[in-house]
């Protein structure tokens, strides 16, 4: 009997057409949502920061001032760096969700792994940062100039230039297979090359103090395209099979 009602399983499985057996698995969550909240956390960041500092900003580690905006806005920086390790969790469950994806449409090549390898240590930069931000924070520490001045310039590091690295791989590895199975719009798709390589140039940001500005517009760049490819990427291969036909 049991034989039997195994066959029967069997049968009725080989039954079921092949895409309508891929959108009963489990999906996980809407990449493009967790993008967006992503994205809205971090902005919410900076506009918290500048609501509360009264049009301030945390400037840059180099400046002279930056020691004491932790003394005058700690409650500023404390309430900002909440926001960014909360943006640092829906960023790590992009990575995966996209990574899983890709690999459910067939994707048999490193851009997968090397998603989720960039989106994880993008990850974890942004929330070691947050962490090292919100110490710098704290009134006992605000209170020793060159102590909050050295967490600033590892929080800097490693939310700035160490951060933006990964998001550089987060993109690369999703363009680049997108590119060649057309998963995403080509044009979207050599949009997500160019960001990648934008946010791989930050690095030089290290040692060249005047391409500082690559670190913000490599991260919101980027942000903004896994957005945009999360909420276009197809969930199964005959999804993206009917968008490649659609003339």
């Amino acid at each position: 009997m049991g034989c039997i009602v195994c066959g029967m399983n069997e049968n009725q499985e080989t039954r079921i057409p092949h895409h309508d057996r891929a959108r009963r698995r489990p999906d996980g969550p809407h990449p493009g949502i967790i993008a967006a909240v992503c994205l809205g956390l971090f902005v919410a960041s900076l506009v918290a920061m500048a609501a509360l500092s009264h049009g301030g900003t945390l400037s840059s580690p180099f400046s002279d001032d930056s020691a004491d905006f932790y003394t005058r806005h700690g409650l500023a920086v404390r309430i900002s760096a909440w926001l960014q390790l909360g943006s640092s969790v829906p960023l790590g469950i992009y990575a995966a969700t996209m990574s899983s994806r890709l690999q459910r449409l067939g994707m048999k090549v490193p851009g997968p792994v090397i998603a989720l390898f960039g989106g994880a240590s993008a990850s974890i930069m942004l929330a070691l940062s947050a962490i090292l931000t919100w110490t710098a924070g704290q009134d006992d520490v605000a209170a020793l100039p060159e102590l909050s001045r050295a967490l600033g310039f590892i929080a800097f590091g490693t939310g700035g230039f160490a951060h933006v690295l990964g998001l550089g791989l987060l993109v690369a590895g999703i363009a680049v297979p997108s590119l060649i199975r057309h998963l995403l719009p080509t044009p979207l798709a050599w949009a997500g090359l160019v960001i990648a390589a934008l946010c791989e140039l930050t690095v030089l940001a290290m040692v060249i103090e005047p391409l500082q500005p690559l670190v913000p517009i490599g991260r919101f760049a980027a942000l903004i395209w896994i957005v945009a490819a999360g909420f276009l990427m197809p969930r199964t291969r005959h999804q993206r099979n009917t968008t490649k036909e659609t003339p």
